[in-house]
């Protein structure tokens, strides 16, 4: 009786945002799986970003470490925060999902912000990177970037930044939720966070390689261009 009143453009609606809100769903549900299968083929990404501030998050929780920093911030300074699960979601790779970080299991491919902390989980998109180049290398055919985005690879970053940089407490970023970190604006103006400026940032951020061209179209990243102009040729060692 009620399916009857709802008229076909409503349930035409309806339909279409059940499947964007599984598809959400689905895309939540992608297990990690570290850094060591993403190194394998990105040597020299990972070399570069193990010299970077989020190479190295991790460290900062130790005791005796960052002290000026985290008195500034009212924490204690030779207290160790490797296993508050306050603290570490913003210092490992998936802390609380499927195939991240784990307190009690700690694994050294999802210790630090790696990878898949800006990528998001890779356990799908990864095997389509594998198949795609293998593909490229042979038969110089492409792929559409686009089925790396359906199999959960970020193309955004944004959110994915402001979820540990802007999650304080007042911040104006909507999606702010307990725990807040205590590195806040107010604390030092060096924590306000511009995601234009600070994925520029050189210290944190890694240095970019020449892509091979393997994967064509959308989505790009808006820096793609930019970064892609001034970028260094890929190792061979």
């Amino acid at each position: 009786m009620i399916r009857k009143l709802l008229k076909p453009q409503l349930l035409t609606f309806l339909a279409l945002f059940g499947l964007v809100v599984l598809s959400s769903a689905l895309a939540d549900e992608i297990p990690y799986e570290g850094l060591k299968k993403c190194k394998g083929c990105h040597k020299s990404q990972f070399q570069s970003w193990r010299q970077t501030a989020h190479g190295n998050a991790f460290e900062s929780l130790q005791a005796g470490v960052k002290e000026e920093a985290k008195v500034k911030a009212g924490l204690d300074p030779e207290q160790d925060y490797t296993e508050d699960k306050d603290c570490v979601g913003c210092h490992v790779t998936g802390f609380g999902v499927e195939g991240g970080y784990e307190i009690d299991d700690p694994s050294k491919y999802t210790i630090n912000v790696g990878c898949e902390s800006c990528h998001g989980p890779g356990s799908e998109y990864r095997r389509l990177h594998r198949k795609a180049a293998d593909k490229y290398e042979k038969t110089k055919e492409t792929t559409p970037r686009q089925i790396l985005a359906d199999a959960g690879e970020e193309y955004e970053f944004i959110e994915r930044c402001k979820s540990c940089h802007m999650n304080y407490k007042g911040s104006p970023w909507p999606g702010v939720a307990e725990p807040y970190t205590p590195f806040t604006p107010e604390v030092d103006p060096k924590y306000t966070f511009d995601f234009d400026q600070d994925i520029r940032d050189k210290e944190a951020m890694h240095e970019h390689f020449k892509m091979e061209g393997m994967f064509t179209g959308p989505p790009l990243p808006p820096f793609h261009e930019e970064f892609q102009n001034a970028a260094k040729p890929i190792s061979k060692e």
